[in-house]
Order: structure tokens, then sequence, then C-alpha cells
């Protein structure tokens, strides 16, 4: 349907998507001549609109008002019409400073970067956490909690740190936490991730059961529940409260608790994040397309990060349709780029 647009028709519809994202208002004929762009009349102008709306790609909110951009609308801008430049110098600098002071640990990168999106781009920052279970594991601690409970730590190669509370089905004492630590570290140094340390300890208590030594037993035991993270992969969103501050939720309290009930629940947030990483290139969901908002109206701008040769998570924004996608689209792809950095010199 794009070749559908001549030249007047593809710089109207720029326009009117420009104006509504600044305004929130709908736009009309009257406001697009005054603007001094077009050289034509407000009975061409409104010609041009309608035509726009026939095809889908604006509408009317009310019988009487100006036209607002469609889904569809926003999507042919985001692919044809919309003129990228890069992040202001001021923005590039907030972000180098502060994914670089945000501390050793990967998920303080993480957060760290879901903060620096929320401020710059005034809508929801949002990071895919890497799984722990495809990350490299460099030890595995237990403290003990009581005595039916004990706290397994997971320590990654890359700083990440993985808490795991294990049940226990009778008291264990702390020298025994210590000896199964032991011996599971052993395990550890020739195994590339968590599934592989979980398969190794699976098999080694499958052996186990016919050499009825309890004490390793036990061991292998604990470190089959802490090595149980498949369920453990983890969305942080910054800044949610932003949505409040848009007309389009603030004034629908339905609409808002609908958008709060699945951002809370994250399984449709997890589920497209993770197309993004598997894509392993930006991926832009408007509306209905990410079947995450709750009337079509929430657009996701995502971009992966990782190493040179591993998609480790993804990066990017939550915010309404109408957002100023020729700024915050710059700012995830730069923010992708200096975490997989930060990420690689580390």
């Amino acid at each position: 349907m794009a070749e559908e647009l001549d030249d007047r028709a593809r710089d109207v519809l720029r326009a009117v998507v420009q104006e509504f994202i600044t305004s929130g208002d709908p736009v009309g004929s009257q406001q697009l001549t005054r603007r001094g762009d077009f050289e034509v009349s407000p009975a061409t102008m409104r010609n041009v609109l309608s035509e726009l709306e026939a095809l889908g790609y604006l509408e009317k909110p009310h019988t009487s008002a100006g036209r607002i951009p469609t889904n569809q609308g926003y999507r042919f801008f985001v692919d044809s019409l919309l003129q990228l430049k890069t992040p202001s110098a001021a923005d590039q600098q907030l972000i180098e400073a502060g994914l670089a002071n945000a501390g050793t640990g990967v998920e303080e990168r993480m957060q760290e970067a879901g903060k620096v999106l929320h401020l710059l781009s005034h809508h929801a920052g949002v990071v895919l956490i890497p799984r722990p279970s495809a990350s490299a594991l460099q030890r595995i601690e237990f403290v003990r909690l009581g005595d039916d409970r004990a706290l397994a730590i997971l320590v990654g190669q890359g700083g990440q740190v993985q808490n795991k509370l294990v049940m226990l089905d009778r008291p264990v004492s702390t020298e025994e936490l210590v000896h199964a630590s032991n011996y599971l570290n052993e395990l550890l140094r020739s195994a590339a991730s968590i599934e592989d340390v979980r398969s190794r300890i699976l098999q080694e208590l499958e052996t186990q059961r016919t050499q009825y030594d309890e004490v390793v037993a036990r061991a292998l035991k604990l470190g089959a529940a802490a090595t149980d993270v498949s369920s453990a992969e983890r969305v942080v969103i910054e800044g949610t409260g932003s949505f409040l501050e848009a007309p389009e939720f603030a004034d629908d309290v339905r609409r808002m608790r609908a958008l709060f009930k699945a951002l809370d629940e994250k399984h449709k947030l997890l589920s497209l994040l993770d197309r993004v990483q598997r894509a392993r290139e930006m991926q832009i969901f408007i509306g209905a397309e990410s079947e995450f908002g709750s009337q079509g109206d929430v657009t996701v701008i995502a971009s992966p990060y990782g190493t040179d040769d591993q998609v480790l998570g993804t990066v990017g924004v939550i915010g309404p349709t109408r957002l100023d996608y020729q700024r915050v689209i710059p700012l995830v792809n730069f923010t992708a780029r200096v975490l997989s950095r930060v990420l690689k010199n580390e």
C-alpha cells in the first residue's frame, strides 16, 4: 500500500505524525497549511488527509475533530519517513558516564541502563537481564538461614550474582553447607554454564544413588536445587510512572490498569524481548504488533546487547504509540552499543 502514496501524501503524513507527537491533539487541515511547508489550499489539504484516512494511515477520534495517526500510520512513518540523528553529545555523555559508574556487577549495569533510558526518553526503560542458565558460573556458595532453608549464591564469571532460596528436607549444619560448596565448585572447573553444571550434577546424582555416600549425595541434591534457574530470567523496568503523564493513559483508568497488569505479569514482555534477542537486531513493535499494550496503544523499542560472539540480553523503551521516535530510537541503539562495549571490556 506504500506505493499508493505520492510525495505530497508522504509529506503530509509525516507532518501529521510529527504534529501529533508534539501536541497530542488531533491535526486539522488549517493547522497544516499554516505551517508554511505546503503550498496548497485548505481544500487540497483536506483531500490529501481524506485519502490518507481512506488508506488507513489516519483516523478521526471524533466526527468534527482533526486526524491522528493509526498504528499503520506510525509504522509507515517509522519505516519510510523517519530521519534519524545520532544522540546529542550531552545525551551520549550521560549514557557513557552512567554505565561506566554503575558498579562492577552485571545487574547494576542493567539497572542503570534502564534508569538512563527512562531519564532521557521520559518513558519506561526496560532491560532483559542475561539468562542465568546461559551464564558461565564461577562458584556456588551456601548460607544457612535456618533448619529448613539455605540461600544459594551463584556467582558468574562476569560478576553476575544470582541468589536462590533452597528448601531443605532435613536440618543441615553450616559445616555441611561448606562441604557441599567445596564439592560442587570442583565440578564447576570444566563446565561452561549453569546448564552444564546442572546436567553434570544430575548425572553425578544418578550415579551416586548406587554408591550410598550420603554426604556427597546431599551436596549433589543441594547443587541440583541451587542450579534450577530455568524460570529465573528477569526483566528490569524503570519509570513505569511515566505512563501516568501520558493523556491516553492518565484519562482512562481501565486502560491504565490493564497496562500495569501486563507490566506486573511480565510474561508477554519477556516473550517480546526474547524475540529481539533472537533476531539480533533492533526491533520496533507498534500497537498490536507487540501483543502487550492494553488496547494496541503501546510501543516497544528494543535492541540486543552482548559480546562479539554472544547476545546476552535486550535493552529498550516502552511508551505510548505517540512517542518521539526520532529521539528514542537512537537513544536505545546507542545505549545497547555502550552496554555491549562495557561488558566486552570487562
